[in-house]
């Protein structure tokens, strides 16, 4: 008889914060974006809290009006090869986009990463929605939706193949005979296609785990799709009970028409509880979150998935805008359910973006009231598990020492690691090399 099924848990560190008055709160650390204290800091915490993963998000392109923490933060892989000295178990995620690197450069640098860390390293595969990212890379135009997609597919079937360049029995190292790895078991991928052209093989072994942990955040139709076919674990963030537990059984049943086992592919809202030890402390804590939220900066969030279109030419109190396709090549999954909402609820513009601004209230709670909600969507089918963000400086420490007793006290939350790998924590198996696999045939 196996194991009790147990949620799985990450942890996204965000520097000054998600939003654009997160670092004003008076406890915060102005710095945190570049501040590796502090992100060794968070690191620690969320393994002492036994999380199977922290997460780096990234993009690559600002503007005036971006976010505090988007102008002035860590590169992904950098941060993480760093923490991995420093912690022994947690796994390290990095977002890095298919629309602007190389798979060969890309590989290598993850597969240096899992070495690093002994086997945790993960990949967010991002298609990048802001057009913007173009000028930065000598590029005519941002692809459109569709086409970013189809690169999308195709790097990462080229990333994978490097990553088998190596059998894992390659390198024999023996003194004695001068043998320092055996030619039969390096391979070269020799990969031409409609994108890329990449010859191999890779300049670096496979690791503890194989390969990477993929993970993916897709919410349009072609994003469900993807992430069915290819993903470990998929990022997404529904508002509500009735949408997650929609979106969930949507994405197990494409898994299972791709002939993957669902069970293997961990769904993991996000969410940014606020905990509080009785209701005033929590209603407390509540209004400083919703105090650091101005209509000024709701407007520019909200234009984030529309490629950052610019809310503040609307009237704040009138319906919110008829925006036709705008959105389409941007985040199109979030930019429609925007838009649908919006037209459903009959909202204003003001509504809209303090709606998708503020905190969602029903990830704000006692101990035990995240406990119950958190094992209600586990249990019901709505979630394999969460990723934490914080909307207070103390967010995820509060999470750490006050929720994750509760749900080990449950069973629902290990109180010790599995194992040492990614892979081994999260219940995924160890990839076969595709050409040990034909050896063995």
């Amino acid at each position: 008889m196996g194991s009790p099924r147990q949620l799985k848990l990450g942890a996204i560190i965000h520097g000054v914060g998600h939003g654009w008055g997160d670092w004003r709160h008076p406890d915060a650390v102005a710095d945190a974006s570049v501040n590796f204290r502090f992100y060794r800091q968070q690191a620690q915490l969320a393994e002492a809290g036994r999380f199977d993963f922290l997460f780096i998000a990234d993009s690559l392109h600002i503007h005036e009006k971006s976010c505090p923490h988007y102008l002035n933060r860590f590169e992904p892989l950098t941060i993480l090869s760093a923490l991995a000295t420093v912690t022994e178990h947690i796994g390290l995620v990095g977002t890095a986009t298919v629309s602007y690197t190389e798979p060969f450069n890309l590989a290598r640098q993850f597969a240096s990463l899992d070495h690093i860390s002994g086997g945790r390293a993960g990949w967010n595969v991002v298609t990048s929605w802001l057009s913007g990212t173009a000028d930065n890379f000598g590029r005519p135009e941002h692809a459109p939706h569709d086409l970013r997609y189809r690169i999308a597919r195709e790097h990462l079937n080229v990333v994978k193949g490097l990553w088998d360049s190596w059998e894992d029995d390659a390198f024999v190292r023996d003194k004695a005979s001068g043998k320092f790895f055996d030619p039969d078991r390096l391979h070269a991928l020799n990969h031409q296609g409609e994108f890329f052209s990449v010859k191999g093989p890779l300049n670096i072994a496979r690791s503890p785990q194989g390969q990477p942990v993929i993970f993916q955040a897709g919410s349009s139709e072609e994003g469900r799709n993807f992430a069915a076919q290819n993903a470990d674990a998929i990022f997404v963030n529904p508002e509500s009970f009735d949408e997650a537990l929609a979106y969930y059984r949507d994405i197990k049943t494409r898994t299972a028409q791709y002939g993957r086992d669902p069970q293997k592919l961990s769904i993991l809202p996000g969410i940014r509880p606020i905990v509080g030890r009785d209701p005033a402390e929590v209603e407390r804590r509540y209004r400083q979150a919703v105090d650091l939220v101005s209509i000024e900066d709701a407007l520019v969030a909200l234009g984030r998935p529309f490629n950052d279109h610019d809310f503040s030419r609307y009237p704040l109190d009138e319906p919110f805008p008829e925006l036709g396709d705008i959105g389409r090549d941007s985040q199109q999954g979030e930019s429609n359910h925007i838009k649908r909402v919006a037209r459903e609820e009959g909202l204003s513009l003001r509504e809209a973006a303090l709606r998708f601004s503020r905190p969602n209230r029903a990830f704000v709670g006692t101990p035990e009231q995240i406990a119950d909600t958190l094992q209600h969507w586990f249990e019901k089918g709505a979630a394999d598990g969460f990723t934490i963000g914080s909307l207070l400086p103390d967010s995820l420490q509060s999470f750490t020492e006050l929720v994750v007793p509760v749900l080990q006290a449950r069973g629902l939350l290990r109180r010790e690691y599995a194992g040492r790998t990614l892979r081994d924590n999260l219940g995924l198996d160890v990839p076969v090399n595709r050409y040990s696999a034909r050896r063995l045939a």
